[in-house]
């Protein structure tokens, strides 16, 4: 079975023969009929399935044949699946991706042009790039993946994900998380099974004290702005687990918890929205 992000209406997929066990009967496997942009899909592979692949790139499989799928916010909208037996007879099955409707924002003026950057955003910012990168491949045996989420914070919704502002017809950056807004000090937790991968001791010049999960795979948490940790590297935490409290550290104009979703597969980053992801 296949579960993704506008559950709801389901569609049914014939497998053929070869993708069945010998003496199971002939059936359908199931997902939902609407996969969007920022949403994702969670299956298990048809008994005899040795290899899946998502558009020409092999994804992880778990040990009951179960793997993940998340989309980016601008994924186009095809995808495709294929699923390979161990006598090498492959299936692929086409993956319609519906576009979302993003919140955006036409503004009279013109992109502001950014600043040169000072001495010290240049000498620090391309190390915090790579261990912001090093965390993302990290890859531990959890299954927080599986899980429904949780919302990490209570507070009001200031920022949602995907929104983007429009400067007289030029694009700007996208909104890449969910903005909870609470007072500084406020603790947080994690929304699914996890280990630390990343808690930035010392804040980054704009994520702050960034603290990042590993959901499993590939699917990753941030939460940036932090005030303070709870938990430290290398540490696995439960569901529901205290592991932070909210802050306005980095580039942040007041006290939130920015809350960010991420799957990565080999080179394929897929900005997920959170909001798809919770219960």
């Amino acid at each position: 079975m296949l579960a993704g992000a506008l559950a709801g209406t389901w569609a049914t997929l014939a497998l053929p023969a070869a993708l069945r066990a010998a003496d199971a009967p002939a059936g359908a496997s199931r997902w939902p009929a609407r996969l969007s942009q920022g949403g994702w899909l969670r299956g298990t592979a048809p008994e005899g399935t040795s290899a899946v692949s998502l558009d020409g790139a092999p994804l992880p499989l778990a040990p009951d044949g179960s793997f993940f799928v998340g989309f980016d916010r601008d994924a186009g909208a095809a995808a495709t699946l294929a699923f390979t037996t161990a006598a090498g007879v492959a299936e692929t099955v086409p993956l319609a991706v519906a576009p979302r409707g993003w919140r955006i924002e036409a503004i009279d003026a013109p992109l502001r042009a950014p600043g040169v950057p000072d001495a010290d955003y240049a000498r620090r910012r391309a190390g915090e790039v790579a261990l912001i990168a090093a965390a993302r491949a990290c890859r531990n045996g959890v299954d927080g993946w599986r899980q429904t989420m949780l919302r990490p914070a209570p507070g009001r919704t200031s920022g949602l994900f995907g929104s983007q502002r429009v400067y007289r017809g030029q694009p700007g950056a996208y909104h890449g998380g969910l903005d909870i807004a609470a007072p500084a000090g406020t603790p947080f937790v994690a929304p699914a099974d996890g280990v630390v991968v990343l808690a930035a001791a010392d804040p980054f010049t704009l994520e702050g004290r960034l603290l990042m999960l590993d959901h499993g795979m590939g699917l990753g948490s941030a939460f940036l702005h932090c005030d303070s940790h709870l938990v430290r590297e290398g540490e696995q935490v439960r569901r529901g687990q205290p592991i932070g409290t909210v802050g306005r550290t980095g580039r942040a104009t007041g006290p939130h918890l920015h809350w960010a979703v991420a799957w990565q597969n080999g080179t394929r980053l897929s900005r997920m929205d959170p909001l798809l992801l919770l219960g």
